[in-house]
Order: C-alpha cells, then sequence, then structure tokens
C-alpha cells in the first residue's frame, strides 16, 4: 500500500469534512466541542478515510473520544494499520 502518511491524509480528510485548514495547525483542536464535526460530517470522514488508507471503518465502532481531536484520530487509525482487526 503505497499512501502519503497516515498524518497527511488524516489531515486532508479532516480538513475536507470539517470545512477548516485549522486542523494542519492544531492536533489538539476538539473536533466536537468547536462543532467542527457533526453526524454527517463524521461518516463523511469514515468514507474517505476508509477509502484512502483502504480500511473497513464502521460508524459501529466510532467512539466520539477517541475521534476527539486530530491527534487521537491519527493515533488511532496509525494503531489499525499497525495492527489490523480480523475481518
Amino acid at each position: 500500500m503505497l499512501h502519503a502518511s497516515v498524518t497527511d491524509e488524516v489531515l486532508s480528510c479532516l480538513a475536507a469534512c470539517a470545512r477548516t485548514d485549522e486542523v494542519w495547525r492544531d492536533l489538539d483542536l476538539e473536533l466536537f466541542e468547536q462543532h467542527l464535526l457533526d453526524s454527517l460530517a463524521v461518516v463523511e470522514l469514515l468514507v474517505q478515510l476508509s477509502e484512502r488508507l483502504d480500511l473497513d471503518l464502521s460508524p459501529s465502532e466510532f467512539d466520539r473520544d477517541v475521534w476527539a481531536t486530530p491527534r487521537k484520530i491519527i493515533a488511532y487509525l496509525s494503531g489499525r494499520l499497525a495492527f489490523p482487526l480480523p475481518g
């Protein structure tokens, strides 16, 4: 799998779905507290990241605390890529 870094992929998708480039500058930006992500944007983000990272990301596994900041999303997805869950 040839991809840009997980960080670049996550931030690119996140910037598009949250409609702000601030995610590139502040990895600890509270996405839900700042009202940058809502339920529709989360689904859009999951779809984009699934396609770009070739991962099966289901809304049923979404945990708002785990996906609260860009840094947390990057850490979660980096872990998933290193140790994919059994299919």
